[in-house]
């Protein structure tokens, strides 16, 4: 090939790459979240008409009532199974420990190589669950929910970000990263529609703006 057409050549490549990254392809987050895919905004909102409106309850509340982190498979539990599915480069150990890897955290856009800077956020919180119907429910149900791997339940975050959220509803806690907060909204009805859990009406109010934004 010519001088001219090679050095031609090289210039676009180096232009394209240069493109690519402005665009964020090459130079995105270490690790991106791996939830499972919320319904539709459309999809959501209907779901949140049908949700049932009332007040809510915490008496009898026990954290030990949602029976977490039971083993899902050979010798990992549940948060160590989403510590490998939402993480990039996971390693773990023998007891299925994550030794290393990269964590990023769609709530505040922040990454981690320690998998101790990570907590798995339960989107719907086991306390908030149970103000909402999961009160009546049985020990099983309960189960179920606080490992559930198949709904957009379960998230790898920033611990201090999951501690301060807490057990708070979208009514007074919604994530800081704003980007995410249309997929927060979707995740967070269609895990109460799933679960026939109830809404107070501050929440409503608070997912319908922002499911009307999505």
């Amino acid at each position: 090939m010519p001088k001219f057409y090679a050095r031609r050549r090289l210039g676009f490549l180096a232009a394209f790459t240069g493109l690519i990254a402005s665009a964020g392809l090459l130079n995105g987050p270490a690790a991106s979240a791996a939830l499972p895919t919320p319904v539709s905004a459309a999809t959501a909102r209907s779901y949140l008409a049908t949700l049932t409106v009332k007040t809510e309850s915490r008496t009898g509340y026990d954290r030990d009532l949602f029976p977490h982190w039971i083993t899902q498979s050979g010798a990992c539990n549940t948060r160590e199974t989403v510590l490998k599915r939402d993480g990039s480069g996971v390693v773990t150990d023998s007891s299925c420990a994550a030794t290393s890897g990269s964590w990023y955290s769609p709530y505040d856009g922040a990454t981690w190589s320690a998998a101790a800077d990570v907590d798995i956020d339960h989107l719907v919180p086991l306390a908030e669950a149970w103000d909402s119907g999961a009160g009546a429910w049985t020990t099983s149900r309960r189960q179920s929910f606080a490992n559930d791997l198949t709904r957009p339940q379960l998230l790898a975050v920033t611990d201090n970000v999951n501690q301060s959220k807490g057990d708070q509803d979208p009514a007074t806690w919604i994530p800081s990263r704003t980007a995410y907060r249309c997929t927060y909204a979707r995740a967070w009805v269609q895990v109460k529609y799933y679960y026939d859990l109830s809404v107070d009406s501050a929440e409503k109010s608070a997912l319908q703006n922002q499911l009307a934004n999505c």
